[in-house]
């Protein structure tokens, strides 16, 4: 009786893992309303007054860019602690940091307190947090639902937007910005370390459905080789070609959600925050669509398709942003797309870090390619508002961001595709097993 029990109880331990990770995520997800949040902050510059911000315009991005490339470089260490101590214990870590981080914003209108509470405590918290919720996940499940699994973790990051821009609005309407960081401190403290008490790795010896308990301790396809270690991997052309793509892909879907509520405020006035919650809900649905689909076509043809794609939306941005009567519902359609194809480049990167680098140390090994995001959001994002604050438009943005998105395509040209590397793999299977014999 119990044999016929333990299979799907264990099932179910997978799926709950999954969700609470997913769960972790929309907490941590608050990254992406920073245009709310600094729309707040601008309206505060030019009131003045007493208690009022007195930041430099050009420096409104800075917590949010620093915040996208602490987030990133944490990814470093955080990997190695989810791969060392688990990911229960990485996931407290960083539900902590980041609480403390919107704590101390609560209490400060200091330029540099922003610079340092959001963007480094607060991203070094995300980045922790972050680290904890995909590696367990994917342990539970075999490598053809990778892209799947992968996909609906990542996807409450891009989610959260969804209900964090509304409730943001609605809170800084009747408490205040600095009351409103108060609330999401305290309230992601307690949601992100009660969740995180769920994240359990399998046990010893687990082999899920349709994977050998061999493939799932060296690597997706059973060869040793194939758990690389960071030193490895980074020996590799392989590794710096999806770097550099990633660091493109990223960089251009952060600069417009670091921004999106800005653009939206002159046709859609306070009601620019659901501009910020369509966006998400294009962003999560890349997350799970493009995992889908990579599982079906392979990762190179779908980065390629969604690099293609970004390069159009950010040209047509153009006109659709820059016009002087401007419609909602062509921003909101924009946004919804933009939005989408950003989100694909999180569930594509880390589904390939396993696929060619295995499960042992993807922890780390992520966190090392996740840097591309982090810098890429801190170029773009730092670049866009110097950009944005001295020619008046976001022309030059756009037109920066669709040339690097073309360089993006070409470069995920030269990937080798999953069929070329299974083969490989199997070639080299089929020599061991003849020289055993």
């Amino acid at each position: 009786m119990r044999e016929n029990i333990m299979p799907e109880t264990i099932k179910h331990k997978g799926w709950r893992v999954t969700f609470s990770g997913t769960g972790i995520n929309l907490a941590l997800g608050i990254l992406y309303t920073w245009s709310i949040f600094k729309g707040a902050i601008r309206q505060s510059i030019e009131k003045g007054g007493e208690g009022a911000f007195n930041w430099n315009l050009a420096s409104l991005n800075d917590p949010y860019a620093v915040c996208c490339i602490v987030f990133a470089f944490a990814m470093i260490l955080s990997g190695k602690c989810q791969d060392r101590f688990g990911p229960r214990m990485t996931a407290l870590i960083g539900g902590v940091l980041v609480g403390l981080g919107f704590i101390w914003i609560s209490q400060t209108t200091s330029y540099f307190a922003w610079v340092l509470g959001f963007g480094v405590l607060a991203g070094t918290g995300i980045g922790f947090g972050y680290a904890a919720a995909t590696p367990p996940a994917l342990k539970w499940f075999p490598p053809a639902k990778t892209g799947l699994i992968a996909g609906l973790v990542v996807s409450g990051f891009g989610l959260a937007s969804v209900y964090i821009a509304p409730l943001a609005q609605y809170l800084l309407g009747i408490w205040g910005l600095q009351n409103a960081m108060l609330f999401f401190g305290v309230a992601f403290l307690i949601v992100v370390c009660g969740l995180a008490m769920l994240l359990v790795n399998p046990p010893a010896g687990y082999a899920p459905e349709g994977a050998s308990a061999n493939a799932i301790q060296t690597g997706p396809s059973g060869n040793a080789k194939m758990d690389a270690m960071p030193s490895e991997m980074m020996k590799t052309r392989t590794f710096y070609t999806i770097w550099c793509i990633y660091f493109i892909g990223a960089g251009a879907g952060l600069m417009v959600i670091g921004s999106v509520a800005g653009m939206a405020k002159r046709s859609m006035g306070e009601l620019a925050f659901f501009v910020v919650a369509i966006l998400a809900v294009g962003n999560a649905g890349g997350r799970i669509i493009a995992g889908i689909l990579s599982d079906k076509i392979g990762r190179r043809a779908t980065l390629m398709i969604m690099l293609s794609f970004q390069t159009i939306l950010m040209l047509i941005a153009i006109p659709i942003v820059g016009a002087e009567k401007s419609s909602a519902v062509p921003l909101l359609v924009l946004a919804t797309f933009i939005g989408f194809n950003y989100g694909t480049n999180l569930s594509l990167f880390p589904s390939l870090t396993k696929d060619i680098w295995g499960l042992k140390n993807f922890g780390i090994n992520y966190g090392i390619v996740f840097t591309a995001w982090g810098v890429g959001g801190f170029v773009m994002g730092r670049l866009s508002q110097m950009l944005v604050t001295y020619t008046g438009t976001y022309t030059s943005s756009f037109l920066t961001a669709a040339a690097l998105l073309i360089i993006g395509a070409f470069l995920a040209l030269t990937l080798r595709t999953e069929k070329v590397h299974e083969q490989v793999i199997q070639k080299e299977a089929a020599l061991s097993y003849g020289g055993s014999k």
